[in-house]
């Protein structure tokens, strides 16, 4: 049988076995979204069961299976994926604008009947999506169950818990120690009136301990809750994952370890007395359900959310030198891959690797920060396309290559996306990819308040694109963190994002400018710098601030139009240029020098 025939004929044996699990405990419709009990962007395997049970491998998705309907809930970037992927499963393939829609639940109260039951896993379900299922569902007479994990019913060898052993983020790229920001926690802490603080999301995690791991592909992140109070931490993670010296030095701050599954025990067993602070978008309702009814609960987001995001001078230096390694990589990439082309041969599934392998031999690298898109002609037209052994495309012909990329370095996290001409572009290609410069060029010039919510600068970018009446259907920019998560908050430029106080732009932020212009079936542009917030000015209006560029890799001066340019964006472009020059000159030699230098120069 056909590899690909055979494998959604396992999707559908899966979603008959969820069926039998439903109607055993007597459940009429069953939701699995994209989550783990940390509510983690990219998940570790045994959390994958969206994946596991559809066949869809898009990061972002909700699953819902009734008696006789099944339905995956995929924003636009996913849609051709999805398609593809769902094709013969029978599994619909639901459209929805935004990755943060809440249509699926609409779907839920809309064909459900009045005293009709909804299951869902409240180990991995979110307390604010739990909260607008209640209420959606309730309105309707719809009772909801989250006591019940099918998928562990039916997924016979389901992985266990991750196993890499966990590591210290040490000086000098560790810039600030544990105790530093264990005592920065406890002053929020007391600032919220809380005297203890429970913490899941795995990043926030990372960060205030100066611990690395390998649970989770592409983000040195490792599995674990935390429980903070004013004297001593509890750190939860599974047995064997600590060695003796990591566990002496946290033990040296005050910082315990138990058994990752005692973490509901401890939360059920805090003594009535106790405030504790809880983030309700970052945990899961079923640990909330834990907490004892007499303890004071108090609700904001994570202080180690703001304090992670906003990277101080000493990280930023880091960076910067990161990113300098980083350019060197990718001159030597695309010094090798530009005459590779030539011959026709190239494929997509290739680009991984190579440029994984230039990375590296670069001091500092770990590992790639996400899998790279790299996407030729209509390929690139999907945002979120990943090209497999099984399915890519050879690099042949006329057109565009888009290549989006990233590293994860002891320093820094880098994520760049840059699109390279294959034979000759058409006018409309060069059309395309200037218009998304301009748009970069826009937002990557401007000067705004100190607090300007961040999902109010979307337009800036959006503005030269929506001119020739083009949109496209992804936030402009996302923030990134410091050998950490490439995808991180709290800012994040979108204009499906909602401009609330936690969204403020503050200095130190790492942020990605990234629009793009996309023609299915036909090609794809977007040009991605990641830029740092600093202090620009201060009048008697307030502090203004601006972004440096920190990126640094040529733009493809061949892709332009230069008569849709006005002169100050060309300055922009020669200056940028000039810089990228300069500061990467001293990492390369041989062809890749040679690569660069012609590639910067002006135009």
């Amino acid at each position: 049988m056909d590899t690909l025939i055979a494998s959604k004929a396992t999707t559908r044996t899966r979603i008959a076995a969820l069926r039998a699990a439903m109607t055993a405990q007597q459940l009429d419709a069953y939701v699995v979204p994209s989550s783990d009990p940390h509510l983690s962007e990219y998940l570790p395997e045994r959390w994958q069961s969206r994946v596991w049970l559809s066949g869809f491998t898009g990061s972002v998705g909700t699953l819902i299976v009734t008696a006789d309907f099944a339905g995956l809930w995929a924003d636009g970037r996913y849609w051709s994926q999805a398609e593809n992927e769902l094709a013969g499963t029978g599994i619909a393939l639901m459209k929805i604008p935004t990755g943060g829609s809440t249509l699926h639940i609409d779907w839920l109260a809309a064909n459900l009947q009045p005293g009709q039951t909804v299951g869902a896993d409240g180990a991995v379900l979110g307390l604010a999506t739990a909260r607008m299922l209640q209420d959606a569902l309730g309105a309707r007479g719809i009772a909801l169950r989250t006591d019940c994990d099918l998928v562990d019913a039916v997924w016979a060898e389901r992985p266990g818990l991750p196993l890499p052993a966990i590591y210290e983020h040490l000086p000098p790229q560790a810039t600030s120690s544990r105790a530093d920001k264990l005592a920065a926690l406890r002053s929020a802490m007391t600032a919220h009136g809380a005297d203890m603080h429970f913490i899941s999301t795995l990043d926030d995690i990372g960060y205030l301990f100066n611990l690395r791991g390998a649970d989770v592909s592409f983000n040195p992140i490792f599995v674990a809750h935390a429980l903070v109070g004013m004297q001593r931490a509890t750190l939860f993670i599974a047995d064997g994952k600590a060695p003796a010296a990591v566990q002496a030095a946290l033990a040296a701050d005050g910082v315990e370890l138990a058994p990752y599954a005692q973490a509901s025990a401890a939360l059920a067993a805090l003594p009535a007395a106790s405030r504790l602070l809880i983030d309700p978008r970052r945990i899961t309702l079923g640990l909330r359900q834990a907490i004892a009814p007499a303890v004071a609960v108090v609700e904001a987001i994570n202080p180690t959310t703001f304090a992670k995001s906003k990277k101080s001078d000493a990280d930023a230096a880091h960076v910067r030198a990161t990113m300098e390694q980083d350019g060197a990589a990718l001159c030597e990439f695309f010094a090798w891959l530009e005459p590779a082309l030539s011959t026709g041969k190239i494929t997509e599934y290739e680009i991984d690797a190579r440029i994984t392998s230039f990375r590296a031999k670069r001091p500092g690298f770990v590992s790639a920060s996400f899998g790279t898109i790299a996407g030729f002609n209509g390929n690139g037209a999907m945002p979120h396309y990943h090209a497999t052994e099984q399915s890519h495309a050879t690099i042949a012909g006329d057109g565009l290559l888009l290549i989006d990329s990233g590293g994860q370095y002891l320093g820094g996290t880098t994520d760049i996306t840059r699109v390279v001409p294959v034979g000759t572009p058409s006018a409309a290609q060069k059309r395309d990819f200037t218009l998304v410069l301009k748009g970069v060029i826009a937002l990557s010039s401007t000067r705004f308040p100190r607090g300007t919510k961040s999902p109010m600068l979307d337009a800036i970018a959006r503005a030269p694109i929506w001119a020739a009446g083009i949109d496209y259907g992804h936030g402009t920019g996302h923030g990134v963190g410091y050998f950490m998560n490439v995808h991180e908050g709290p800012q994040v430029i979108s204009s499906s994002a909602m401009p609330e106080p936690h969204t403020a732009m503050e200095p130190g932020m790492i942020t990605s400018i990234e629009p793009g212009i996309y023609r299915p079936q036909q090609w794809g542009v977007r040009i991605e710098n990641l830029v740092l917030n600093q202090t620009a000015e201060t009048t008697e209006f307030g502090e203004y601030l601006r972004f440096e560029t920190l990126t640094l890799c040529p733009i493809d001066t061949r892709c332009m139009d230069l008569m849709l340019l006005r002169p100050d964006e060309i300055a922009w472009v020669n200056a940028y240029h000039e810089t990228v020059r300069t500061r990467l000159q001293p990492h390369v030699t041989g062809t890749a020098r040679e690569w660069l230098e012609a590639r910067t120069q002006p135009i």
